[in-house]
């Protein structure tokens, strides 16, 4: 599994097989926010993929169809499928997106942050809508 930032704007070698986006906008086309300050550009991969419509420290819009994709991607990892996840900084959104995969395979919220931040990076989960959302998906998960 691959984890990143799309502001970087290095595309992985070998690419995915599959990719999630967890952006509040399309990906072939950025915010002003995304376009101008962040660098975002506009861009489609050339690998299957999802959107998960997730503005930027907060949670997923749709919380309950946001978990359905993760559960999607933790079996499309389980099938030993090379898929990636990503945001735009590749901090918040990307850290709570691989915490709460920990948590749907039995972690708890708190240990699946403390697991990101020491694995992935130290600030990853920003925000309270963050880690509500864990919460969410561990109540999801039973």
């Amino acid at each position: 599994m691959l984890a990143r930032g799309l502001r970087g704007g290095v595309v992985p070698e070998p690419a995915p097989e599959f990719g999630v986006y967890l952006l509040g906008h399309a990906l072939d086309r950025p915010n002003l926010y995304g376009r101008y300050l962040v660098g975002l550009r506009a861009w489609t991969p050339s690998w299957p993929y999802e959107r998960i419509d997730w503005p930027d420290f907060s949670g997923p819009r749709r919380p309950g169809e946001a978990v359905g994709q993760l559960r999607g991607v933790l079996s499309r990892i389980r099938r030993g499928e090379r898929v990636e996840v990503a945001c735009g900084g590749g901090r918040g959104r990307t850290g709570t997106a691989l915490a709460a995969l920990a948590v749907l395979q039995g972690r708890s919220p708190e240990e699946a942050v403390s697991w990101v931040r020491e694995a992935y990076d130290a600030k990853a989960v920003e925000s309270r809508a963050q880690h509500r959302f864990l919460r969410l998906v561990a109540g999801s998960s039973g």
